[in-house]
């Protein structure tokens, strides 16, 4: 397998792990409203701006999430299908950083939902 090097590979890795979100029966029911086509051109730049560098994606992603109705099950199910993915279809320095940085988001999104269920 090879590793993530260019865009075409941040939008393999994207349509493929949202396909699994769609068929995936604690996730689908939250991403049930997405609007695939707006959607997943955003993420294809979110994740090819953190290992690309390129800078294509400007945006609070937190908050656009905070008013879903998710726990650290979500999060937990989430993170579970993204390595899944990536393991897949990739292997290397920037497979193992991507893999990190959603572990990394998945905390930081969990901790920071917490807190504002709080308040």
């Amino acid at each position: 397998m090879k590793d993530i090097i260019a865009r075409p590979d941040i939008e393999l890795l994207v349509n493929s792990f949202y396909e699994r979100v769609r068929k995936d029966e604690l996730l689908s029911p939250v991403f049930s409203h997405v609007d695939w086509p707006t959607h997943l051109p955003v993420m294809y730049n979110f994740w090819s701006s953190l290992l690309l560098g390129d800078q294509s994606y400007q945006g609070s992603p937190f908050q656009k999430h905070l008013p879903l109705a998710i726990d650290a099950t979500h999060f937990q199910q989430w993170l579970a299908l993204f390595t899944q993915t990536v393991d897949e279809h990739f292997a290397g320095e920037k497979a193992d950083e991507v893999k990190s940085r959603a572990s990394s988001i998945a905390t930081l999104w969990q901790h920071k939902k917490e807190m504002y269920s709080k308040n």
